[in-house]
This record gives structure tokens, C-alpha cells and sequence, in this order.
């Protein structure tokens, strides 16, 4: 003991300085963040977010009757709040990505280094993704803070009206539209994880975007849908050559996410849900083998959502989706063109008509998957798929193949599922509540600003998962 008191105030004496203050200086991070790396980070957060399978954030393969699962029913029967994956979903979004993305603006706008035209065109980009993620929030949760949202000065911000929120991203896309300059950089190549640089597909994602948030205010505001849905159409995607997509690598830890719940993580849970198996099987569906694998009878089979499911009985996730390096779409040709095919079925004045759209678009997700244009046809040619003979009005006909086409991106599956109301799905097993229209709000929102919380909830109508948000009329 002797010779550790003795020792102490000696380390102490020749310590001791009258400066201290660059023991606060970081030594091994960096203190200043540029504006690309905040860009691609929130990217490739909100990418990884939208595609992975974690049972603690993504769970909406189930809401849409794609995955079942073999052992665990927790996430199948529609609970959500045990793991907090309401909770996750939202800190994601607004602490993750909204926030990068808004440090990443702040910092283009103090960049001396850069023109002008440059500013423009990446604080558009970034706007555009920011403008993507909050359509996320309110399809998610319905009213959330907007206008006083990512201050850090304000620990207890108010819930704005989702509608009115709706209207505002329509009107930054527009502006993001309008300023962005081909003949000019945006982000370089390493930092734009989407389009590597190109502006030009930059313009036509943000033109997409577009007609995504006018169509899905299409039964409540039919007349700013249409002239959304107009302005932005001649400049949308035209061709899957500008799929919006994240490619990622075969090494960790720039892998999809699906290949940690699905390969390395040894998980035997994830299995094809019988409702898609079945819609798949019956139609001789070109695109089964990109979605699942065989069974250990080397048949496709699919489990009942909801209940226990002998893993080996049943197919699995395709080595495809499973792959690290499998990419993670955004918004493709195939959605585009489902969406041309509603405006035409709504009376607005694009060229085409809704069948050659509708074919488009499957066609353009058979070949994604995988299938031949061979392929494609004979699959239309069905009498069961074909646009003028398949069961059902166009709701029912586009929304029937777009939750097909809309495998593996669930988020957006969940999405137009609660708009178009089709395919008609069961509830699971042993379900908790009525279907999910929306998730509930983080209960830690409840807790810390509550009188908030309490009047976003009234103004929705309640904070339930049966609730309808704004824009689910039907």
C-alpha cells in the first residue's frame, strides 16, 4: 500500500500543466464531417432500413403476407411494440437520416469551394432524400414533427398535420426539380451511392418521387394529384437503365443487411408465406425462383402466417435476396409504370393506355427477377394475369401485380396495399389487432411530449394500429 501512495502524487505532479485545453482536441475522428460523407452515410442508413429483415426495425414482409416465419410469431401477429420496432422506426429515420442529411445541407451552404450550380444541385439532392424520408414517416405514423423537427433546441416539438406535410413535399420536389443543372456536378461518385454523379438521373428519380406522392393522394385530392402527376410525368423514369438503387459489396460491412439475417446470423425462421407462394405456384409465376428457394423435398412451399412452421417443410429466401452484394432498390421502372397505369385508369392525360403500362411493369419486373421477355408474355397472356380479362376492377388488377412486383421492398408494399386495398389478405393467426394501417407512436414520445403526442393522436383519429391515416379513404 506504501508504494502505491507514493507513486500517485508523483503521475500527479508531472501532469499537472497550467493549459490543459488540447486534451480536448480529437485525435482520432475527424471534427469536421464534409457534406458527402453525411450524404452517403444517411443513404446507405435509410437503404439498409427500408431492406433489412431485423425482427428490432423491419418487420413489414409480414404486414404484406410475403414472409411467414417458422418459430417466432411475435412480428407475425402483428406485434410491433414488444421489441420497440415502432420506437426504432422512428429514430431511424429522424436521427439517422433526416439529421445527416440536414447537417449535409447546412454544410453545402457554407462551402466556399463550391459554385453555386454545385450548391444548387447537392442541396437539391439532399433535399430530395430528405423529402423521401418523411414521406416514409407520415405513410408510417401519420401527423409528425416537421417544421420543428431536427432542432436540437427543442426537445418537444409539435406534430404538423400530415396532409399538410404531404402538400410540402410536393412543393420542395418541385423546387429541388427546378434546380437541379445537368450541365453541372452534384455529389462525386464515391459520395452519391445511388447514381454515382449523374445528375441527370437524379432529375428523373425526383420526377418519380413525384408522381409516387401525387398518386397517393389521388382519393382525397384528385385535382392537385392530376396536375402533380402531369408536371412531373414526361421527366420520370422511362427505362430500368435509372433504377434508383443501392449496389452493395460482397465484404462487410458495406453488405445487405439481409445477408446478416439470412446468412451469418444462421437463422432458421424466414420462410415464403403461403398466400405469395400460392399466388406465385398457380401462375407459373416466372419470378419464383428469384424469390425463394426449394424446400428440403425440393418443392416451393409456403408457411400459414401466424402459426408454427416446420423450417425444413418450407421454402426460404433465394440465395438471390440473400446474397451480400444483392442491391436494395429505391424506385424502379416497374413502380413507374403500375403508376402510369392508375393515372390512365383516373382519366389523366398521359400517353399510352393502362394495359400497355400494366404490361410494362410486369414485364419489367419479370426481367429484373431474373425471366425472359419469353417469359413475360406467356405470363400475360394468362387469362388470370392479362389486363383485359384478370379478375376485378383496376384496383384490384394493379394492385394485385404490384404487391407481386413490389417483392423484397416491403415498405412500399405495406404502402400500396393500404391504398389499393388488393390482394385481399387474411389476418394472421392468432392475430393482435385488426390489419396495420399504421404504426403507433413510439412510446417514448408519449412519455416526453405528451401534450404533443396527445394532440397528434386526437388528430388522426386516434394513436391505434387500426387507424387510417389521411390518404386511406377505401
Amino acid at each position: 500500500m506504501k508504494k502505491i501512495i507514493l507513486i500517485i502524487p508523483i503521475i500527479l505532479f508531472f501532469s499537472c500543466t497550467n493549459d490543459i485545453s488540447d486534451l480536448n482536441d480529437e485525435t482520432k475522428r475527424a471534427a469536421d464531417v464534409p457534406q458527402g460523407a453525411l450524404f452517403s452515410n444517411a443513404t446507405k442508413t435509410f437503404s439498409d432500413g427500408l431492406a433489412t429483415a431485423s425482427i428490432n426495425l423491419n418487420i413489414f414482409r409480414h404486414f404484406v403476407d410475403h414472409w411467414a416465419q417458422a418459430v417466432i410469431q411475435q412480428e407475425t401477429n402483428f406485434d410491433y411494440i414488444t421489441r420497440d420496432i415502432h420506437e426504432n422506426w422512428w429514430e431511424m429515420l429522424y436521427k439517422d437520416v433526416l439529421s445527416d442529411l440536414d447537417e449535409s445541407k447546412l454544410i453545402i451552404s457554407e462551402d466556399a469551394t463550391l459554385s453555386s450550380e454545385q450548391q444548387r444541385n447537392q442541396t437539391a439532392i439532399a433535399d430530395i432524400m430528405q423529402v423521401y424520408a418523411y414521406y416514409t414517416l407520415i405513410t408510417t405514423y401519420g401527423d409528425v414533427p416537421y417544421t420543428e423537427a431536427l432542432n436540437d433546441e427543442n426537445l418537444f416539438p409539435v406534430y404538423d398535420d400530415a396532409m399538410t406535410i404531404h402538400y410540402d413535399l410536393l412543393g420542395r420536389l418541385e423546387e429541388d426539380i427546378n434546380n437541379l443543372d445537368p450541365s453541372f456536378p452534384g455529389f462525386s461518385s464515391s459520395e452519391d451511392i445511388i447514381f454515382q454523379g449523374n445528375v441527370n438521373q437524379w432529375v428523373a428519380f425526383a420526377n418519380s418521387l413525384q408522381l409516387r406522392l401525387a398518386m397517393t393522394i389521388a382519393d382525397v385530392d384528385e385535382n392537385k394529384a392530376k396536375s402533380a402527376f402531369l408536371e412531373a410525368n414526361p421527366g420520370a423514369i422511362s427505362s430500368p437503365d435509372d433504377n434508383a438503387f443501392i449496389e452493395y459489396y460482397s465484404s462487410t460491412p458495406n453488405n445487405n443487411p439481409l445477408y446478416d439475417q439470412l446468412v451469418l446470423a444462421n437463422r432458421t425462421d424466414f420462410i415464403a408465406s403461403d398466400d405469395l407462394m400460392n399466388q406465385l405456384k398457380d401462375l407459373n409465376d416466372p419470378r419464383l425462383p428469384g424469390f425463394f428457394g426449394v424446400n428440403r423435398q425440393g418443392e416451393y412451399a409456403g408457411g400459414v402466417l401466424g402459426q408454427q412452421n416446420n423450417y425444413g417443410d418450407f421454402s426460404k429466401p433465394s440465395e438471390r435476396v440473400a446474397a451480400p452484394d444483392a442491391p436494395h432498390v429505391f424506385l424502379d421502372y416497374a413502380e413507374v409504370e403500375f403508376l402510369r397505369a392508375e393515372a390512365k385508369e383516373r382519366g389523366f392525360d398521359i400517353p399510352g393506355t393502362a394495359e400497355e403500362h400494366y404490361n410494362n411493369a410486369v414485364k419489367a419486373s419479370i426481367i429484373y427477377w431474373g425471366g425472359t421477355v419469353g417469359e413475360a408474355e406467356a405470363y400475360l397472356s394468362q387469362p388470370e394475369v392479362d389486363y383485359s380479362s384478370s379478375a376485378g376492377d383496376w384496383r384490384e388488377k394493379i394492385g394485385v401485380q404490384k404487391w407481386v412486383a413490389l417483392y423484397n421492398r416491403p415498405f412500399m408494399a405495406w404502402v400500396e396495399k393500404r391504398r389499393l386495398d388488393y390482394p385481399k389478405l387474411d389476418l394472421p393467426v392468432a392475430a393482435i389487432s385488426g390489419y396495420p394501417n399504421r404504426l403507433r407512436y413510439p412510446g417514448n414520445e408519449q412519455q416526453l411530449n405528451n401534450a404533443n403526442y396527445t394532440n397528434a393522436a386526437s388528430n388522426i383519429g386516434g394513436d391505434e394500429t387500426e387507424t387510417k391515416l389521411f390518404w386511406d379513404i377505401f
